[in-house]
């Protein structure tokens, strides 16, 4: 990304190893963090619905870290859409701020927050009140990102408020990169720096339009740097496959702990059988209902809609308060859009979409139809077929069902209750869907 200042994290690159093809299974927060830490697909174990509580999640690979003796600490983001037991990590506290433990072996998680997409909202309101804006203002002018010299994707359109979102998103980027600079100068000064392993790793991609909750590579192709002084040479460049259920099993052997039974990933450094495909998907989010599954080799992405009937442009309450959303929509009711900006609006999605990464980053040229590829378009059908019956897809059973065999706690309602209609001329794609699935009567 061009626009893009992180020198803390190119460091980190620098020093260890970059990961060029990782990939969560969801393009969301809960799910995919459910997946981390479970080393299981979300749709295998019934975590994947965002949001809704899993009653009997499997162990977290915490749980092996703590039997073989380490302090775990894991403060803030828990939020794995199941409840943490106490058994699974030592404490809360922030280590890295407060200062690491002077006796080992430790693990600690930091969730670092300032690229959440509460922070793109321009207004302190609800839910983002202790959030939205405060870290862009810590942030001195001379380094915030100029809205006017930034690159747009194409299918958003270039308008003030587009603008003035992804350069807010930036200027977060760069935020978080300087507290990761603090966090890695607090271990360097711990004495601990050379006998630690530092993971960077996101939840999921950019909280910006057709990022977050979607399935194409700016929602689900990850970062991930891993510095690890004496097991892995600076400046390695990672380009094998790793999908974000191989961390676990990673975790455990760099601890010379047993992988978890449940594990469906693999560890993936100096893997004997490197991946093909990594796998994922998405189901309800909040309360806009969908089912939605990938496979993504190192070239193609193949996208499977279960629900083609139901628009891109669905309403979600949480996504509609951000201005790039409001201005999109209202463009769009202009006829102020081109072909390529306007195709979100479609009344409906095709039922399979299969892209060439390498030709087309941002996934825009649909090539379901291209005779060329029928090969690979089939290959890529065949494995998701077999993931998804070798896991088992939960994502085919309705939510209802899965509430009442015990499976999940039911909220349903909590969030049925959030579906409201678009004011006019907006209404049109606002979504009269059930998230359950079911169309409402209009």
């Amino acid at each position: 990304d061009p626009d893009a200042r992180t020198p803390h994290l190119d460091q980190l690159a620098a020093e260890g190893l970059r990961a060029s093809h990782a990939f969560t299974h969801c393009p969301v927060c809960a799910p995919s963090r459910s997946g981390l830490v479970t080393g299981c697909y979300p749709y295998s174990i019934g975590s994947h619905q965002m949001r809704s509580t899993l009653l009997d999640p499997p162990p977290l690979f915490t749980r092996a870290l703590k039997e073989a003796g380490y302090q775990v600490s894991w403060p803030g983001k828990t939020d794995f859409n199941f409840e943490l037991r106490p058994e699974e990590i030592s404490d809360q506290r922030d280590w890295m701020r407060e200062g690491f433990p002077s006796n080992g072996p430790w693990f600690c998680y930091a969730n670092l927050f300032q690229t959440h997409e509460s922070n793109m909202w321009p207004e302190p309101d609800g839910e983002g009140q202790r959030w939205c804006q405060i870290h862009r203002e810590n942030l001195p002018r001379s380094q915030r990102c100029d809205p006017a010299s930034l690159q747009i994707p194409p299918y958003l359109p270039d308008c003030p408020e587009v603008r003035e979102d992804l350069a807010r998103h930036h200027d977060n980027v760069r935020v978080l990169d300087q507290e990761i600079g603090t966090i890695l100068a607090q271990l360097e000064a711990s004495g601990q720096a050379d006998n630690t392993i530092v993971i960077f790793a996101v939840d999921h991609g950019a909280g910006i339009l057709r990022g977050k909750r979607w399935c194409y590579d700016l929602g689900v192709h990850m970062p991930l740097i891993i510095r690890a002084p004496g097991r892995l040479a600076p400046g390695t460049v990672h380009q094998d496959l790793v999908a974000w259920v191989d961390l676990a099993p990673q975790i455990l052997r760099w601890a010379d702990c047993d992988p978890l039974p449940q594990f469906q990933g693999q560890a993936f450094l100096d893997a004997e059988q490197p991946r093909e495909f990594c796998f994922g998907g998405r189901d309800r989010m909040d309360e806009q209902f969908d089912r939605i599954r990938f496979a993504r080799s190192s070239r193609y992405l193949y996208i499977r809609n279960y629900h083609p009937e139901l628009p891109w442009a669905q309403r979600n309450h949480y996504m509609e308060r951000m201005p790039s959303m409001q201005a999109w929509r209202r463009l769009h009711a202009a006829g102020q859009l081109t072909p390529q900006q306007a195709a979100w609006f479609a009344p409906e999605k095709p039922a399979e979409e299969f892209y060439d990464c390498d030709a087309d980053p941002w996934q825009l040229d649909n090539r379901m139809a291209d005779p060329s590829l029928a090969a690979e378009i089939q290959r890529h059908r065949a494995a998701l077929d077999e993931h998804l019956s070798s896991v088992g897809d939960l994502g085919a059973v309705p939510e209802p069902e899965l509430v009442q065999q015990g499976l999940v706690a039911d909220r349903i309602a909590e969030y049925r209750a959030r579906i409201t209609p678009l004011p006019k001329p907006y209404d049109n794609l606002g979504g009269p869907w059930d998230i359950t699935g079911r169309l409402w009567p209009r």
